[in-house]
């Protein structure tokens, strides 16, 4: 039977490199354990992109400290429970979430969304590794006083996607022993820039700002939720290795502490520090205000830890990277899918660094179309998941017509039509700098829900239009059920 993965399925194990590709592991593999979740989404948001979003919710929102609270909580909440919810298919299937996604497709029709994906990835990867370049920068004019030009700008932004190449080229083992330690490392140094903050701020400033309206705490909402929306088809890809026995809402809690302990208190810091430097949300370096705000002893060390972090988060994301590649045909290992968005963030990176005139409105529009491209398949998958128990491990590695998951002609018609009207509903309601649906000024677009209307659109269509059954052999008496659903 034609496997579309070069790689062997192989056991991985503590320290060693992973081997195996889109493959199905099998119960015998999987030996991980929920609360490994917890420091892999922390992991996933240790950025300082965050406090410069915080600083937006000031600056651009108009919001007050109490609203930036409620925007830094509900936030991580609503879109890691998104992540939490859609990773409990990777127990499910053991496999990575865009392979999963054949069964919802269509083995063609999967081609699609995951192409979108795929392509959505190279903005994220490459926001991500201009940051690290710019904190590498920012360390080395903090520490030798050397300033940023065209030539640094190249080598650091090579330096970092080359780290991040070779960290996600590792795989699952070494991504989770570098997110234990960065967890450690960036928790215990926020807490020293937080109790900084909390000696050196002048606190009537930040408590006497008044309060912004409601629907630009909506759209503040949408905006930082939007970074958890980008993570949900790769929740399955972290959940592939656990038992089928894990509990469910074990996955879901941890998901959501992991990501929320971030999250809000680098939102409210940011957003503290905006009200003493209302410059920074709108910078155009997103890092060296962290030197310019903190002593050096902190700044510096506390750059470098971040440096990690992001190092961390791009590893992640090129990691389910590799899985969307190859589920779209292309027959490489893993690894040298990855190289192809290492490429990619390199290219992007330098145009963002050295021609883009603005860094965060780049950020936010990118966020925003993001946000949409990724919740149309989210109501389409999410609906398929509560319908479904377990998945076909020999169809969805079938790409031929012999497989259970080949539908009509390749694809899954319902599915691909309610993704196509969803995404097509979302880009109506969604504003960015360069472009503007038509119900953009709507009540749903003016509070920033594009991509909620994109999740319900997929979703309601989706469970009302006729299904085409699978070819799915009938489930073993014997196979292992949930112990807890959610």
């Amino acid at each position: 039977m034609p496997h579309d993965a070069s790689e062997a399925a192989g056991a991985t194990h503590d320290g060693a490199m992973e081997t195996r590709g889109l493959e199905p592991v099998p119960d015998a593999e999987r030996t991980g354990r929920v609360r490994e979740l917890f420091p892999t989404w922390v992991a996933a948001n240790i950025s300082v992109l965050l406090l410069t979003m915080g600083a937006g919710l000031i600056v651009f929102n108009g919001l007050n400290f109490w609203q930036v609270l409620t925007v830094a909580v509900a936030a991580p909440v609503l879109s890691y429970g998104i992540v939490g919810l859609i990773s409990i298919a990777g127990k499910r299937g053991g496999a990575p979430g865009m392979a999963l996604s054949r069964a919802v497709f269509g083995q063609r029709g999967n081609l699609f969304p995951g192409a979108l994906i795929w392509v959505a990835r190279w903005g994220w990867e490459t926001i991500n590794a201009v940051t690290g370049a710019y904190a590498v920068l920012t360390v080395l004019d903090l520490l030798f006083g050397v300033k940023s030009n065209t030539l640094l700008i190249v080598v650091t932004l090579a330096l970092f996607v080359t780290c991040t190449f070779l960290v996600s080229g590792l795989g699952i083992n070494a991504l989770r022993v570098c997110s234990k330690w960065s967890t450690y490392l960036f928790g215990a140094f926020s807490v020293l820039v937080l109790v900084y903050l909390v000696a050196n701020t002048d606190w009537s400033a930040v408590f006497d700002k008044p309060a912004g309206s409601t629907a630009m705490m909506v759209a503040g909402i949408g905006t930082i939720a939007a970074g958890g929306i980008s993570w949900v088809p790769s929740g399955p890809d972290f959940t592939r290795y656990l038992p089928r026995t894990a509990s469910s809402r074990a996955m879901v809690g941890s998901t959501i502490g992991g990501a929320g302990i971030v999250v809000l208190p680098m939102v409210l810091m940011g957003a503290v520090m905006a009200v003493s430097t209302p410059d920074l949300a709108s910078a155009q370096d997103p890092v060296s205000f962290i030197g310019e705000l903190l002593p050096m002893w902190i700044s510096v060390p506390y750059l470098v830890i971040a440096l990690i972090g992001m190092l961390l988060i791009n590893s992640m994301s090129m990691y389910s990277a590799g899985f969307t590649a190859q589920t779209l045909g292309i027959k490489v290992s893993r690894a040298a899918a990855v190289s192809v968005n290492a490429v990619i963030s390199l290219v992007f990176g330098f145009l963002l660094m050295v021609v883009a005139t603005s860094f965060i409105g780049s950020f936010i529009s990118f966020l925003t179309l993001l946000a949409v491209a990724f919740s149309a398949w989210i109501g389409v998958f999410g609906v398929d998941m509560l319908r479904r128990r377990s998945y076909d491990a020999t169809a969805l590695m079938d790409t031929t017509r012999t497989s259970a998951y080949w539908y009509r002609g390749g694809f899954a018609w319902q599915a691909m039509t309610a993704w196509a009207v969803a995404l097509l509903a979302g880009l109506l309601f969604t504003k960015v700098d360069w472009f503007s649906g038509p119900l953009a000024s709507s009540w749903i677009g003016e509070n920033g829900l594009g991509w909620a209307a994109t999740i319900v659109v997929a979703g309601a269509l989706y469970a009302v239009l006729p299904r085409t059954p699978a070819r799915v052999p009938a489930e073993p008496a014997a196979e292992v059920r949930e112990t807890v659903s959610i």
